[in-house]
């Protein structure tokens, strides 16, 4: 019986939900960590988060290489990023929801986490996304809510790891 009540016990432990991380930078709009770790690191476990959701990745954006490539296009020869992506998902769930709360909210919809390092930090590794304005109606307000619960909740996890 005792061993049980410490099997208990112990897995409760680990499936409390932990902060793993305060943001470094909290605006109004967007939300920045600060990790220090490898950026395929981190980004698999963005991508692990998200997926172990049960959503899906619709995308993901090489900005750091699309930025690379056309700075040459354009005379700029500035290293802006060592590595920089974008991942974009949705939920079924929440997605519905938040339009059904008002179809123009289709305009927060994918949602996005942004995994990045910068050459002056290499082996730092950012994550970021950008907070949905809480609009419209109070159902409206409680699902864009959930949205951000959704996001920061991917984001702590990732950062845990």
């Amino acid at each position: 019986m005792t061993r049980l009540i410490l099997i208990f016990i112990t897995s409760a432990i680990v499936s409390y939900p932990v902060l793993a991380a305060e943001p470094f930078i909290k605006k109004d709009y967007m939300v920045i960590y600060k990790k220090q770790g490898a950026f395929k690191d981190t980004k698999e476990n963005i991508s692990n988060a998200i997926t172990g959701r049960g959503l899906v990745i619709n995308n993901i954006s090489h900005i750091g290489e699309m930025l690379e490539r056309t700075g040459k296009d354009l005379g700029k020869s500035k290293q802006i990023y060592l590595h920089a992506e974008s991942l974009s998902f949705c939920s079924a769930g929440v997605s519905r929801d938040t339009m059904e709360a008002s179809p123009h909210n289709i305009v927060f919809c994918p949602y996005t986490i942004s995994v990045y390092e910068v050459p002056s930090e290499p082996g730092i590794s950012y994550v970021s996304y950008r907070r949905p304005e809480i609009v419209g109606s109070e159902a409206s307000k409680n699902t864009l809510m959930a949205v951000e619960n959704l996001l920061e909740g991917i984001a702590q996890e990732a950062l845990s790891w």
